[in-house]
């Protein structure tokens, strides 16, 4: 063998060797984001409809609005580490806007060489629900629906949570997403976890720690592919000082019980689907005979009836969603109390991957009274548009 060769063949397998070797951190990063642009008043009937949790640019005194602008940064970082990385910049703080604000800053790290068995560490979303999970760049509704989401500001908080999925199902969850089909991500087929219950962003109020499992399996009929889940979580909310009006009595220590269950199904739109939810449970609400916050049941839920036409590289979704919900959201005013009954009408259009228009009718009633709103009752219709830029 000649010289030549010689070297051409350990350099050979010195690259190679190289190359096996695993990637500097930074070369495993990924980032990605997305826009939603806003407006919500065109065909307004009622100036004085409004709903905190779902968006601030209802009602009197809103206008083009950014709801969101998110950036995401992830990556695998060996064969047993991920992390994710995701602010948001469009939160408002002190009447100002478009202030950043963390949403999830988290590490996975898998218990096994397959990945089937994790722990997810940090701020994430909180294994409870579909919707609540699905992430509002999937989502056809422009917000999630009140019973289910009522649980959790920002879906999220800070604690430890047990994923398992068998890898074939792993697969299915990231397939369901890659294929526009709107599904929630993979959050597991189990899911176990602790958490503080203040919600995102917030410290811990006491030394309890909220628990949580949630149960969710898809699986394929034929050409559908149906997702049947449930969930739960139990634990003790601290209402914080500044959120309760003058005048309203509170329990000792603002300590009250939160606890829910919930089952969800999911058909999904291929082309017909179907999303449905119903959650029962106790939390803190305002009383406004009593001007106290209480302990009192709540329920609610929506079902979402979607048709999904592909017009050669083109995506239209019409969809129909009616919820309802009776009960408090404990991080508003005074637990402020709530009676919601809402139809949506609404169509997505998707002319390229990178952009998304939903243009959708709503018409709303909803009770929504607190120790500064009593007896407020407010009904109306709106239409409202979106503009969604995904990159």
């Amino acid at each position: 063998m000649s010289l030549f060769r010689i070297i051409s063949f350990v350099l050979f397998m010195a690259a190679s060797s190289v190359m096996a070797q695993e990637k500097p951190w930074y070369q495993s990063i990924n980032m990605r984001g997305y826009v939603q642009a806003r407006y919500n008043r065109l065909l307004e009937t009622n100036p004085n409809l409004g709903c905190e949790q779902c968006d601030a640019s209802w009602g009197e005194g809103g206008g083009f609005m950014l709801r969101r602008v998110r950036l995401i940064f992830s990556g695998q970082l060996n064969d047993r580490i991920y992390f994710y990385l995701q602010p948001d910049f469009a939160s408002s703080a002190q009447g100002g806007l478009h202030f950043g604000q963390l949403r999830d800053a988290y590490f996975d790290l898998g218990l096994d060489s397959k990945n089937e068995f994790r722990l997810r560490i940090g701020q994430s979303k909180v294994p409870f629900g579909f919707e609540n999970m699905q992430s509002s760049q999937n989502r056809l509704p422009l917000d999630r629906a009140d019973g289910t989401n009522s649980a959790l500001r920002n879906e999220r908080d800070l604690g430890v949570f047990f994923y398992w999925a068998p890898q074939e199902k792993r697969k299915l969850f990231a397939d369901l997403i890659a294929r526009g089909l709107k599904g929630s991500g993979d959050y597991g087929v189990f899911a176990f976890g602790v958490y503080n219950g203040q919600t995102a962003n917030n410290p811990e109020g006491n030394k309890g720690m909220h628990v949580v499992s949630r149960f969710s399996y898809p699986f394929e009929v034929g050409d559908q592919i149906v997702e049947a889940g449930l969930q739960g979580y139990t634990g003790r909310y601290i209402i914080s000082q500044d959120r309760i009006s003058e005048g309203v009595s509170v329990d000792a220590d603002r300590d009250y019980l939160d606890q829910r269950v919930a089952a969800s199904f999911v058909l999904y739109p291929q082309p017909f689907g179907i999303q449905a939810e119903y959650n029962i449970g106790r939390g803190p609400e305002y009383d406004g005979l009593q001007q106290a916050i209480d302990t009192k049941s709540l329920s609610g839920g929506y079902v979402t009836l979607s048709y999904m036409t592909r017009l050669k590289n083109q995506i239209l979704i019409p969809f129909t969603r009616l919820q309802q919900y009776k009960g408090g959201k404990k991080h508003e005013q005074d637990a402020r109390s709530y009676d919601v009954k809402e139809l949506e009408l609404g169509v997505e259009w998707q002319p390229s991957k990178y952009f998304e228009l939903v243009a959708m009718y709503t018409m709303s009633s909803r009770r929504y009274e607190d120790q500064q709103l009593p007896d407020n009752l407010q009904t109306g219709n709106l239409l409202r548009l979106q503009a969604q830029l995904n990159f």
